[in-house]
């Protein structure tokens, strides 16, 4: 087909004419078919969002994919293209990309009546059919629609009264193309009521021209919910207009949250040498958003994006990777400490409520990280909390006994792998307390349970931990309670 050059010999390849909806639609019918995967990489959505989208696109609807940042909007519109056909072919020299057999511009028709089958054609591919546009409130009518071109009438020696001073803008130019508005409410009312017409009628009205240009487009909104302040919200005539209305979510499955962060992520070949992590801290990088988003303290109206969970794998990564540069080190584990490195990642992606900015962002994002150690505490060792009336069988007493006599232990950040195990085989009935519930557990994975250990009773008010600069130091809770190490009830927050 490509090989064609003129309308004439693309009646007799028997080239079918055929809207972008149709195209859409046709497409999406083989693959499901043949059980092919529609949208990649985007994942949590094959039992919601993606079967909503096959019904809309079956339905030849315009959509609306509504939801909180971070939930893959623009992604999914971006991958709509891969249902279009390969390659269209279109009026040579058309600023619109008339239709050979269904020409709506001047241009076009014009062309076609002098030349007919001898009208020359060019092919689009796909890739090129695709436009998006960031809704901001400085986007006029003239950007989206068109408007009189001055230059054009005076370099044409035409009077504005010629439909042929037009410049076309973004909207008419894709025509036979998916066009995407980010951030509707973003745009201002009046504009959107510039829309109404070219979504139900067609019609594209540019000052006091009369023009009738059945465009043909699929139009892909993206929006967050409207109830979110500080921004816009959509006119109900415009949302009246668009048939399909999608509510995108975040993953409700730490694994399927975890899936999208590592296939996010993005590590240097000397990251993925040298630095090792295990399937707990790849948890708890999610659980950290999954706390945000449940948080007393975090906006749930703006949302916890995605987004966080990818900066914060990052961070932690290089964290430890920092520390095998400044030992000179070959390779290194992620420990517990490190997710302490993650805190800019926290601290830009959250939206806080009045009460999390009276405790402020540093201290919102400790608790976050607080309250995941918790919990994954929990899931491998007995909850101290449970113990408090066994005094006898409390399997955490020789570890409070050690540092009840006086004993501490400092961690930080830079510390070399050799001094790190030292450090923690010197605490008393540490290891033994690992191997008593984790007997599988190899030596790293030993070291690992020891340091969560640690961090876990620290977190359920069994031992004090005290967080400066790059240090973290573990006491005896009530010795530093009289010594005036601990600042705040920690339970209490936590909690």
């Amino acid at each position: 087909m490509k090989n064609i050059k003129t309308l004439g010999e693309l009646k007799q390849a028997g080239y079918q004419h055929k809207t972008i909806k149709e195209e859409l639609r046709a497409n999406l019918i083989s693959k499901l078919r043949k059980k092919e995967k529609i949208f990649d990489g985007v994942l949590g959505y094959d039992h919601t969002v993606i079967p909503d989208i096959e019904r809309a696109i079956l339905s030849k609807h315009n959509i609306i994919l509504l939801g909180l940042r971070g939930q893959a909007k623009t992604r999914i519109a971006r991958q709509m293209i891969n249902l279009l056909d390969e390659y269209i072919p279109y009026v040579t020299d058309s600023e619109i990309c008339d239709d050979p057999f269904q020409p709506i511009s001047r241009f076009a028709k014009e062309l076609i009546a002098e030349k007919g089958d001898n009208t020359p054609i060019v092919w689009l591919h796909r890739e090129e059919r695709y436009a998006e546009k960031l809704a901001t409130p400085d986007v006029t009518v003239a950007d989206l629609i068109g408007d009189v071109d001055p230059i054009k009438a005076a370099n044409l020696r035409l009077t504005y009264a010629d439909d042929r001073v037009i410049h076309y803008g973004m909207i008419p130019r894709s025509n036979r193309c998916i066009f995407v508005i980010n951030e509707l409410p973003d745009l201002q009312a009046r504009i959107q009521v510039s829309l109404f017409n070219i979504l139900q009628e067609g019609d594209v009205q540019i000052r006091g021209f009369k023009l009738r240009l059945p465009l043909d487009i699929q139009f892909v909104f993206t929006a967050n919910p409207e109830d979110y302040t500080n921004r816009g919200s959509i006119v109900t005539p415009l949302k009246d207009r668009i048939e399909s209305q999608i509510l995108t979510h975040y993953p409700k499955e730490i694994e399927i949250s975890k899936a999208i962060t590592l296939q996010e992520v993005k590590l240097t070949p000397e990251q993925k040498t040298t630095v090792h992590y295990n399937d707990i801290v790849a948890t708890m990088n999610e659980m950290i958003a999954f706390e945000a988003r449940n948080s007393e303290f975090v906006d749930s109206k703006s949302g916890v994006s995605a987004r966080l969970t990818i900066s914060a794998f990052e961070n932690l990564i290089s964290a430890a990777e920092r520390r095998t540069l400044i030992n000179n080190e070959a390779n290194t584990q992620v420990r517990i400490a490190d997710f302490y490195g993650v805190i800019p990642a926290i601290t830009g992606k959250i939206e806080l409520v009045y009460e999390g900015e009276q405790e402020g962002p540093f201290i919102v994002a400790q608790n976050l990280i607080s309250k995941t150690i918790r919990k994954v505490f929990a899931q491998y060792f007995p909850n101290p909390d449970k113990l408090k009336k066994k005094k006898d069988n409390n399997p955490y007493k020789v570890i409070k006994d050690w540092f009840a006599a006086g004993n501490t232990i400092e961690v930080f950040a830079e510390m070399k792998n050799t001094d790190f195990e030292k450090a923690l085989n010197n605490v008393g009935g540490l290891q033994e307390v690992v191997q008593q519930f984790q007997p599988k557990a190899n030596k790293i994975e030993q070291l690992f349970f020891m340091e969560l250990l640690l961090f876990g009773l620290a977190e359920y008010s069994q031992l004090s931990k005290n967080i400066l600069e790059a240090k973290i130091s573990f006491k005896d809770l009530f010795s530093s309670v009289f010594s005036g190490d601990i600042a705040f009830d920690e339970e209490e927050f936590n909690n």
